[in-house]
Formats: structure tokens, sequence, C-alpha cells
């Protein structure tokens, strides 16, 4: 690693250390706070935010729309702080879960799983619990430029057992997991450019990634929806929602699990990542 990312790696390592001492209270304190100075003073990415917004919700006036967009940059602030706390964060909150035995009712058919989430809600969390209760998982992820923090966010994951293959590597290696009655975990709500395959999203076409489809066709693997959503910042409620692929091609069992995903968003439109250039790539 080169000199700034060993320093990133140790600032990480240190406020690691920081925030796991000082308790749930006073990290949801820091998080409101940080934000507030984020949206008000470095705007990143709002303008872009407030856009999709617009385009998801084009019944809701400015005022509310920013409200939306200040809320998504608290929740997102407080994630990332709670998730640099792991594992001490992990053990203040309560967990509800639902839909566990459709996991268990999956496995029985030894074709592995596929879970498929997306930047909705605290998937961290979500992440954490999957591999404590099921060691067979792996999820594929993208490497950090900066490879201080890449180390960093990795053994974070790691520490709950999760196994990680990246988008970069070969593809055998996916399959590998379903092979061995494993779950694979993909996120796929983000623009997959030409690559994805187009499907209605908040009423708009929008790229997504069709590779949970295309596991699913070939290896006969089942999908499911994993998603935790927050209650309060101590509550949160992690749901299971099998994906119906009866009779389905790739374009219609992307559409299925995206509906699920907007379903949720609407119920929490301040827990999904509007960040991101949801509808980059146009449809021609």
């Amino acid at each position: 690693m080169k000199i700034k990312e060993k320093l990133t790696y140790r600032f990480l390592l240190i406020f690691k250390s920081f925030l796991s001492r000082i308790g749930a209270n006073n990290r949801f304190w820091i998080a409101t706070t940080l934000s507030n100075f984020i949206y008000y003073l470095i705007p990143i990415r709002k303008e872009v935010s407030k856009k999709n917004l617009k385009i998801a919700f084009p019944l809701l006036q400015d005022k509310e729309l920013n409200k939306i967009v200040q809320k998504t940059y608290k929740f997102f602030v407080h994630n990332l702080i709670e998730f640099c706390a792991f594992p001490a964060s992990i053990n203040e909150i309560k967990l509800e879960i639902k839909g566990e035995k459709y996991i268990e009712k999956a496995l029985k058919k030894s074709n592995g799983l596929i879970l498929v989430s997306g930047h909705f809600g605290s998937w961290e969390v979500l992440g954490n619990w999957i591999g404590k209760n099921f060691p067979i998982f792996t999820g594929v992820a993208i490497k950090q430029k900066n490879l201080g923090a890449h180390k960093f966010f990795l053994e974070q994951r790691e520490l709950s057992g999760t196994r990680h293959i990246f988008k970069k590597d070969s593809i055998n290696k996916m399959y590998d997991v379903l092979s061995q009655n494993g779950i694979l975990g993909l996120v796929s709500d983000q623009d997959a450019k030409r690559n994805g395959v187009f499907v209605d999203f908040f009423g708009k076409k929008a790229s997504t990634p069709k590779g949970a489809a295309l596991f699913h066709i070939n290896k006969d693997s089942p999908i499911i929806v994993a998603l935790c959503n927050q209650i309060n910042y101590k509550n949160y409620k992690i749901n299971f929602i099998p994906v119906n692929t009866l009779e389905k091609g790739v374009q219609e069992i992307t559409q299925t699990y995206t509906k699920i995903l907007e379903e949720n968003i609407i119920k929490n439109p301040e827990q999904y990542f509007w960040f991101h250039r949801r509808w980059k790539t146009k449809h021609e």
C-alpha cells in the first residue's frame, strides 16, 4: 500500500476504537451532527439525490423532497459510523428476523441460494447477521480504490465469517458457491450500463444487473430478496422475501425482485441510497 493508503487504514482503526467505546447514543449524536454539517456545507450529490427523488415521487413538493434528502444523509452517515464500530455496535442493537424459514427451505434443494439485496436500509447489518448464521455465505463486492479503506471494510465485513468474491473475479467462482450449496449475495440495484436489462423502477426504465436471474436460470438456484430496515437507531428488522421465478425469463425475474425493492423503498424512502445516478443509462 502507498503511504496515503496506510494512513487511511490506520485512521479507520483509530476511528473504530473510538466509536466502539462511546456507545450507541453518542454515535447517533455524532451521526446527526456530522450529517447536518455535510448536508448544509458539503452537499455531496445533493442535487443528484433530489433529482432521483423527483422521478420516484413526482407528486411531492420541494420542501418534502428536501426533508427526505436530509434524512437520507443522516441515515447513511449513521450507517457508516455503526459499520465502523462493528462488532461493538452490533452487540448493542436488537434484531427482528422475518422469513428465515425461506432460507432453510431453499437450501434443502441443494442447488445453492441467491440472496438479492439493494442499497437500501442497513445492508451491513444484514450481511453481518447472514454471515454469523449461515457460514456458507459469500458476498459479491467491489474493491475500493483506496487499498487502506478496502482492507478495513473487508475486515469489518468478514468479522461475521462472510466470505467475498469481487466483481472482476472469474464468474466461475460465483457458480462454485452455488454448486457447493452455498449462499451467493448480490446487490442488484445500481445502473448496469449496457450490460444490464431494462426494467421499471418507479415508473421509469432502469438498467439493472441481470446476474441473479442468469444464475437462477443456469443453476436452478432459488432467489430470495433480503432487506434490513432500521426501525430506530437501536432496532432493526431483517426480512427475507422469496421471489416467484416460475416460468419467467431474465427480464421478468429482474423486474420481480426490483419491484419488491421498490415497494420497500416507498415505505422508508430515506433509507435508500439516492446519491447514485440510478437512471443514468437511457433506454433506447
